[in-house]
C-alpha cells in the first residue's frame, strides 16, 4: 500500500457510470470519470513555517468529491488510485455508504 507525505491523501475512486439513466450502455471514451472515492491512506500533514504539522481534515474512510482533473492516478498491484493533496478535495460525503467491515468472531 502507498503512503502518502505531507498534505497528500491516497483514494481509490468510485466506479464510472457504464450504462446512461435510459439504459444505454456507454463505451469508455464516453463515461464520465468518478469524482468520489473512498480515502485509504492520509499523509502527516502540511508542514507549517512555524515547523509544526496542521491536522489533515480527512481521515481514512471518509468518502470525499474532489476536483475533477484533480490528483495523480497511479496503478499499485492492478488497481487504480488517485493521490490527491488536500486541497483538491472539495466536500465530504457522509452519507455515502462504506464499504461493510467484516467483525471478527469471539
Amino acid at each position: 500500500m502507498l503512503r502518502p507525505l505531507g498534505d497528500h491523501i491516497l483514494v481509490k475512486p468510485g466506479e464510472a457510470e457504464e450504462v446512461s439513466r435510459g439504459g444505454i450502455v456507454l463505451p469508455d471514451t464516453a463515461q464520465k470519470k468518478p469524482r468520489e472515492g473512498e480515502v485509504l491512506a492520509v499523509g502527516s500533514g502540511r508542514l507549517l513555517d512555524s515547523g509544526q504539522r496542521a491536522p489533515m481534515e480527512v481521515s481514512v474512510g471518509d468518502v470525499v468529491v474532489y476536483a475533477q482533473y484533480g490528483g495523480t492516478e497511479v496503478t499499485v498491484d492492478g488497481e487504480d488510485y488517485v493521490i490527491l493533496d488536500e486541497g483538491s478535495v472539495l466536500a465530504i460525503n457522509p452519507d455515502a455508504k462504506k464499504p461493510a467491515v467484516k467483525k471478527a468472531k469471539k
